[in-house]
């Protein structure tokens, strides 16, 4: 059986959309376990969710912070969920989280855990580079958003829903640069990695937890392919 290296940036609003959520955890640790029996490896990327948010809107109201330190509590708080992840998982994933995911990654078990080394990069760079480290094509950022969309649908009701869609077509929806505030479903300077190195980046909710398992079978899901 081939084994395929498969890169998830999961969401931290789906890990805590407000509270930690247990049940949605339970069954996307069931899903992986059973692709992992079929001979996939997995790099699993945390973000950082509302408690994330939660930190740095104190530190905005309290204190003057740089673009730097909201980025080092985002770091502290994805690391946290990185390390919920790696318990969860057990005598499946590698030992230790790995914070630096240029690092040589050697697959000790079949799930490695990921998340963040420095400021002033996204988990989508994060995901694109480990992708690129250990030689995987595809990258599915698993968030709480359905598709990519050709506008806002927060501003615009007539926004219209893409199911695949080329690098070049995408990168033209989103801005040129990266700030640690952009709600871009996959961040500007990652996408441009992502192109260079041919990867597909599939953009999808987590929820149901069902259509990640159709999208890694190769059957019918919900949600965007950009290659």
């Amino acid at each position: 059986m081939k084994e395929e290296t498969i890169i998830i940036s999961l969401g931290g609003s789906l890990i805590i959309p407000n509270e930690i959520d247990i049940s949605f955890l339970k069954d996307f640790k069931d899903l992986i376990l059973a692709e992992v029996i079929k001979g996939k490896k997995f790099v699993i990327i945390t973000g950082g969710g509302k408690i994330c948010r939660k930190y740095q809107e104190v530190a905005k109201e309290i204190g003057t912070p740089s673009n730097e330190d909201l980025d080092w509590i985002g770091i502290a708080s994805l690391k946290l969920n990185a390390e919920l992840l790696r318990v969860i998982f057990g005598d499946n994933a590698n030992e230790r989280v790995i914070s630096d995911l240029h690092d040589e990654i050697s697959f000790e078990k079949s799930i490695i855990i990921g998340s963040a080394y420095k400021p002033g990069q996204s988990t989508d760079w994060d995901a694109t580079v480990v992708a690129k480290n250990v030689g995987a094509r595809k990258i599915i950022n698993l968030s709480n958003i359905d598709y990519v969309y050709d506008s806002d649908p927060k501003i615009n009701p007539n926004a219209k829903k893409i199911e695949k869609i080329s690098w070049a077509e995408y990168r033209k929806l989103i801005p040129a640069e990266w700030n640690p505030g952009l709600n871009s479903p996959f961040d500007p300077i990652a996408s441009k990695m992502a192109e260079e190195e041919g990867m597909e980046v599939v953009i999808m909710n987590g929820k149901p937890i069902s259509d990640l398992g159709n999208y890694l079978n190769g059957e019918k899901f919900f949600g965007t392919i950009i290659s």
